[in-house]
């Protein structure tokens, strides 16, 4: 994906029984590159980001590489439980993925429970700009409340 790529769309989409989902090609083809492997992360409850790798590795790496830099340091000795609560999310964060035939997706294990679906519901596929979002239906809908009022504040702030 280009930088000047904005990945934009609501789609409703069905899990099928071995929880696979159809990604709309509109946002698979402007995400996936060809040889480059996708990211799906956990975001927040009932919500699951899908990225291209590349820039995703990216930032992953220069955050854990300015953390690892601090310990190094000496800097974090007094934050050992923030040090471990950030290990324990590294760890169940994020995983690769790909996308199989018609743009399918297979939503792994662990991520099912935190996206809060099964097999026959219905679940949002948003472009979120630089990613794709998976959404449970209240969690989406109530994602949207909360945040509607300052959209055209937001718009224009990053518009600037």
């Amino acid at each position: 994906m280009s930088d000047s790529e904005i990945l934009l769309g609501e789609f409703r989409r069905t899990l099928d029984d071995r929880y696979r989902l159809s990604i709309p090609p509109e946002l698979a083809d402007q995400l996936h590159k060809e040889g480059s492997e996708l990211v799906l992360a956990k975001e927040r409850p009932g919500c699951l980001g899908l990225y291209n790798s590349t820039p995703w590795q990216g930032q992953l790496d220069k955050a854990v590489n300015w953390v690892a830099d601090k310990v190094d340091a000496g800097k974090l000795g007094g934050q050992v439980d923030d040090l471990l609560t950030l290990g324990r999310l590294l760890s169940t964060r994020h995983c690769e993925v790909q996308l199989a035939g018609r743009g399918r997706l297979v939503i792994p294990e662990g991520f099912r429970e935190f996206l809060g679906v099964a097999p026959g519901d219905p679940v949002f596929v948003v472009g979120a700009a630089i990613s794709v979002e998976i959404w449970n239906p209240p969690a989406w809908v109530s994602y949207l409340e909360d945040r509607m009022p300052e959209f055209r504040s937001l718009l224009t702030q990053l518009s600037e």
